[in-house]
């Protein structure tokens, strides 16, 4: 999706100087680079981990249900949903959906994604400050997702400075949210970590690390993709101050 958006966002911007961009290529592209490799590490250790099992035995059910009894939390529900690396928790539901892969399975990946998205109830239960700023910026985000450029684009052709200053600002909420969200992500990671080496999930040791190294990777896209907005968000001030300027 990050690939897609800033593609979409090159066609719209570069076409304002009807020629190739090269901030683009200077700035973007080695950030996209980045988001790219960081999602193989991620699938890389995830698929790795997936083969390793615990010798302890815990399902990635049992670890998400062991997270939520270690903070006394018993109004958060365990389901199985569809799909690969789809683990979520939705604190409108107070529901933690763990993938067919990760429900069952007494992997060290499914350990470590299955309490890290109970770290996520956690937070919410004991009222996590970041967690709820993330959530308060988020139809803004949502917004600034849709028409940030387009309005800027709008700005610049009808002349109205206001307006595409208008436009980022609303663009640079993406960025916003998605820097609030790496301290949410890697809280998450800690609590989860904390609870299994606390309850003995996972055995010291390969097992452990084979955890933390999966959530690492995890967390890194999370780093990319925030790479990706300040990139963009940087090429797009430059492009339309640059060429008011001239």
């Amino acid at each position: 999706m990050q690939f897609l958006l800033s593609l979409y966002a090159y066609g719209g911007v570069s076409r304002v100087g009807y020629g190739f961009d090269m901030t683009y290529l200077l700035l973007v592209v080695p950030a996209l680079i980045l988001s790219l490799a960081a999602q193989i590490a991620v699938k890389s250790a995830y698929k790795k981990m997936a083969k390793v099992y615990s010798s302890r035995g815990y399902t990635g059910a049992q670890a998400a249900a062991a997270v939520l009894r270690y903070y006394n939390i018993g109004n958060v529900r365990i389901e199985k949903i569809g799909g690969t690396l789809s683990d979520h928790f939705d604190p409108r539901t107070n529901v933690i959906s763990l993938s067919e892969s990760v429900y069952d399975s007494p992997s060290i990946a499914s350990v470590g994604i299955a309490c890290h998205e109970a770290g996520h109830a956690a937070q919410h239960a004991l009222g996590y400050k970041p967690i709820q700023w993330r959530n308060s910026i988020l139809p803004v985000c949502r917004i600034g997702s849709w028409v940030g450029i387009p309005l800027a684009l709008a700005g610049y052709f009808l002349g109205f400075e206001t307006l595409v200053w208008v436009g980022l600002l609303l663009y640079s909420a993406i960025m916003i949210f998605q820097l609030v969200t790496l301290p949410v992500e890697f809280d998450a990671s800690r609590r989860a970590i904390q609870v299994i080496e606390e309850t003995g999930m996972l055995a010291e040791g390969e097992e452990l690390a084979g955890a933390k190294k999966v959530l690492r990777s995890a967390a890194m896209t999370y780093v990319a993709s925030l790479a990706v907005t300040m990139a963009n968000l940087l090429r797009f001030i430059l492009i339309f101050t640059g060429r008011r300027k001239n």
